[in-house]
This record gives C-alpha cells, structure tokens and sequence, in this order.
C-alpha cells in the first residue's frame, strides 16, 4: 500500500512548492491531495495544472485526489441545480485530468440545507436515489471521455449511507470510471460495531473493497453526551484497529493509496508517525 495526506499544501494549491511537499515527504508519506471550490475552476488553466503537476513530478510524489467544493445536492428535484453542480464537476473532471491525479474527489450532497452531511428523511427516498444514479450517469460519462477516476465520498448521514447502498449505486451507475472512497470510518453505526470493531472492518472492506480505488485514514473515538458521538480521531489514537484495516485495504489494493485527513497541520506528524508503525509492526508492505 501507499500512504499520502489531503492537507499541507496552501489553500490555492497553484501555491504549491517543493518547500511543502518536502515537508510531507519528511513524514514518511509519499502522496498529497487537495481541494478546491468548484464555482472558481474557470479560473484554473491548463497551464496552471501542468506547473503543479511538475512540482509534484520533481519532487517523487503522487498528486493522489483532487477534490470539488459545492454545495448543491446532485439529486436535487430543481433541475436547474443539478445542472449548475454537473457543470462545476464536469470541470473539475477536466482540471483534475490536467493535474494528473490518481481520482477526481465528488461528494452527494443532501436534500437538508444545512449542508452535505446534514441529514434528511427525503435523501432515503426511491426518487432520490434514481435521481442520484441519473445524475452519477451523466458524470460518469464525463470521466469516461477524459479518462479520470471519479471517487465518491460516502458517509452513514448521507443517501450513500452503508456500504451495501454504496455497491448497489454504483451497480446501478455502471461505469468502470466511478467508484467510492473507503472512507471506514463514516460507515460505522453504533457501539457494539465500535467496540467489535474488527468484524465491522471485515464487512465494511468485503463490500466497499472492490469498489474503492482509494481510501482514507482515520481512527475513531466515543464522545460523552446523551446520544451516541463517533467521532473521528487521529488514527492509532482511537478504537479501531488500525492494522486490520490497513491489511484488509493492501490485501486488496496493493499500490492503492490511503489518505491521512482532517487533522490540522500540525497533529499529521503524529498521525503519520502512529500509522507508519502501525504498518512496520503488521508487515504490511509500504512503498
């Protein structure tokens, strides 16, 4: 397996220098990724991505996902929205295509206008999901003609919310070029599958593995309250056990990368020091 972080590099990732990815590379990491808004990639060009992209090719590193920011919901009933958001990834598509990332990183959205991962009863409707699967269509038509991995981040909160929704929506899609992150962590729903968590790994990875070109690195922590809080956590730091999921991840995908994310930049040396060792004491064979 391989080991990169979506993080350390500037907010404009056309600010990138050998400068920050020397710094991950002195983690022990060997890829990045990064974000950028969708409603501002018209002002990305071609040339912008080829300057990142030799940065990243001068430095040995992967640019392993770049990610689109939106904020509308793909299975939105307003069709003119969905239009809005297919242009704005469609874009990326191209703009990722450019960079040369290994996966173009999209998210579902949510009927609940709070925001993405802000749940809704209308988001588990039969309409909703035709309509999602309608919409994933059109863009897995895009990432086919632009030869670019499409990735979807999926989550317990959303319409994507277990992983055998997950497999039966990308059945559904039917594209090689779309699939979904294993992102393990946003697929566990309660305590007993928090603290028997080996065999809630086994049943997450047997489902999402052969659907998932990529993955995410997080740990998991109980929060105290009156109603259950799994939250994320640096991994090595929480409940989970780490190198079965790590195992369970190279066993599959053997040069497939796993991110470290949602850290702020200083705790990613720990997060990458703790997994790192994870990795050396299972054997898991790390390049």
């Amino acid at each position: 397996m391989r080991l990169g972080v979506c993080g350390m590099i500037p907010s404009d990732f056309r600010q990138t220098n050998a400068a920050h990815l020397e710094a991950i590379k002195a983690l022990g990491l060997s890829g990045a990724a990064f974000h950028y808004a969708g409603d501002q990639l018209d002002q990305i060009s071609e040339a912008d991505c080829q300057a990142v992209r030799a940065t990243f090719a001068a430095a040995g590193m992967d640019l392993v996902q770049f990610g689109i920011g939106y904020g509308e919901c793909l299975f939105d009933p307003d069709e003119n929205i969905r239009r809005t958001v297919i242009g704005k990834i469609e874009r990326g598509i191209e703009v990722s295509r450019q960079l040369g990332s290994i996966a173009c990183l999209i998210r579902t959205g949510s009927l609940n206008p709070a925001g993405a991962y802000a749940p809704a009863r209308e988001n588990l409707t039969p309409s909703a999901r035709a309509q999602l699967v309608s919409t994933l269509k059109t863009i897995a038509a895009k990432a086919e003609a632009e030869h670019v991995d499409v990735v979807i981040e999926t989550h317990l909160l959303t319409i994507m919310g277990s992983p055998e929704i997950n497999r039966d929506v990308i059945d559904a899609v039917g594209s090689a070029r779309m699939s979904v992150v294993m992102d393990y962590v946003n697929h566990f729903q309660n305590l007993d599958q928090v603290y028997d968590n080996a065999a809630r790994l086994e049943h997450i990875f047997s489902i999402m593995n052969p659907i998932s070109v990529l993955g995410h690195c997080k740990d998991i922590k109980l929060s105290p309250g009156l109603v259950l809080h799994i939250d994320e956590e640096i991994p090595g730091d929480g409940e989970l056990d780490l190198a079965a999921a790590l195992r369970l991840w190279h066993e599959a995908h053997p040069d497939g990368y796993m991110l470290l994310e949602h850290l702020p930049n200083e705790k990613y040396p720990r997060a990458a020091e703790n997994t790192l060792k994870v990795i050396k004491e299972a054997g898991i064979p790390l390049h």
